[in-house]
């Protein structure tokens, strides 16, 4: 149970020779969720069309999303030391409610085939003091930045790009997609290539929270560039036995979606682009 608890809050900037994947703030919670997981493990997992319209079967309620995601943040939160104000704080804030803002476009929610309506967002945004290059954003909208991370963007575009990925995991209920995976065919290469589609498929979502959220999505395209300049000469495992994309992948990925976004972000403000009628 614990093996998968971990994973399911993984972090998303991998191999990093900065990046602690010390995840000690997990152990006290893990009890807790297991309870969770065994009442959704025994419920009939949710059926429904997953982003892209792809199908997507969930293991836990809207209501058990959000619990697991207070609890989580406030488990991990106890460990931590967390910066009070200043402009980091400001920073971290002002570039997260644009990107949660953008949940509520719904020709944009159409668009991506986002199911968030019935699900009850707390948007709440920290920042962590840590080396660590990294931000997560657990079930439920609780966003965390490291300011390891703020130290290594370059500008407000980046970080919103970070930080459009993170939230992109939560809008697409990867947490509750991959406890439901877990519950009915376990681990292997097969899951190894799933979370990497979990990984694109937020970045592909990100772009477009990132652009309708007023950032230019180059910079996430920019960003990605300059993490595998960090990582440098550094042994690489090979994609196949990565839960995530190549940096490679990854790169070319995000500059075929970037004009995408632009796209739909203007035809959104020409007024192209209605809300459908309900």
């Amino acid at each position: 149970m614990g093996q998968i608890v971990l994973r399911l809050f993984s972090t998303s900037v991998p191999h990093d020779p900065r990046l602690s994947h010390c995840r000690s703030w997990l152990s006290a919670f893990i009890a807790a969720l297991a309870v969770l997981i065994c009442i959704a493990g025994c419920s009939r997992p949710f059926e429904g069309e997953g982003p892209g319209h792809r199908e997507q079967a969930l293991a836990l309620h809207p209501t058990q999303e959000l619990a697991i995601g207070r609890e989580a943040f406030a488990e991990l939160l106890s460990d931590a030391q967390v910066m009070e104000s200043g402009a980091d704080v400001d920073r971290v804030e002002r570039v997260s409610r644009q990107i949660a803002r953008t949940i509520e476009i719904e020709p944009l929610q159409r668009e991506i085939n986002l199911h968030v309506t019935e699900y009850p967002f707390e948007w709440e945004y920290r920042v962590i003091v840590s080396r660590q290059i990294n931000a997560f954003c657990l079930p439920g909208g609780k966003i965390g930045v490291y300011t390891g991370l703020l130290r290594l963007v370059r500008n407000d575009d980046q970080l919103a790009a970070v930080i459009a990925h993170e939230v992109a995991h939560a809008v697409a209920h990867h947490a509750s997609e991959r406890i439901a995976r877990a519950q009915s065919m376990g681990r292997g290469f097969s899951e190894l290539s799933f979370d990497r589609e979990q990984e694109s498929e937020a970045d592909h979502i990100g772009v477009f929270l990132m652009t309708f959220a007023g950032y230019d999505p180059q910079q996430a395209v920019a960003f990605w560039n300059e993490m595998a300049a960090v990582r440098g000469g550094q042994l690489q495992i090979p994609e196949i036995l990565s839960d995530h994309p190549s940096d490679r992948r990854r790169i070319n990925q995000l500059q075929s979606w970037v004009p995408m976004a632009k796209a739909a972000e203007a035809a959104y403000e020409q007024g192209r682009i209605v809300p459908a009628h309900r």
